[in-house]
C-alpha cells in the first residue's frame, strides 16, 4: 500500500478491470478482487485520461483547463481519488516515489 503519491509521478489504469457506463457514469468491477465501484461522472473522465501513463501533474493541469476548478483544490482531489484507487490496487504508480 502507497501512503503517500509525488505529483510527478505516472499514474495508469491496471489491469483486470471492466469498465462500464451506465447513465453517464462510469461503473468498474475489478476481476483481482471481485468488488465493483462506481467511479462516477467525473471519475470516469479521470479513469479515461489515464489509459496511457500520466503524470498526476499532467493530468491536474487538463482537468483545471476543462472545469471551473482552483489548482490546488483539484490537485488535492486528485490525489485523494488516486490514493483511494492505488489502495485498492485499481491503477499502477511509477516514478519518483514521494518521500
Amino acid at each position: 500500500m502507497i501512503k503517500s503519491i509525488s505529483i510527478s509521478q505516472l499514474v495508469s489504469q491496471g489491469e483486470g478491470n471492466i469498465v462500464s457506463d451506465m447513465d453517464g457514469e462510469k461503473v468498474m468491477l475489478s476481476i483481482h478482487n471481485g468488488k465493483y465501484y462506481n467511479l462516477g461522472e467525473l471519475g470516469g473522465e479521470i479513469w479515461e485520461k489515464i489509459k496511457e501513463p500520466v503524470s498526476i501533474q499532467n493530468l491536474v493541469d487538463q482537468l483545471v483547463a476543462e472545469y471551473d476548478v482552483e489548482l490546488a483544490t483539484c490537485k488535492e482531489q486528485v490525489i485523494l481519488f488516486l490514493t483511494l484507487l492505488i489502495d485498492e490496487g485499481l491503477v499502477k504508480v511509477e516514478g519518483e516515489k514521494a518521500s
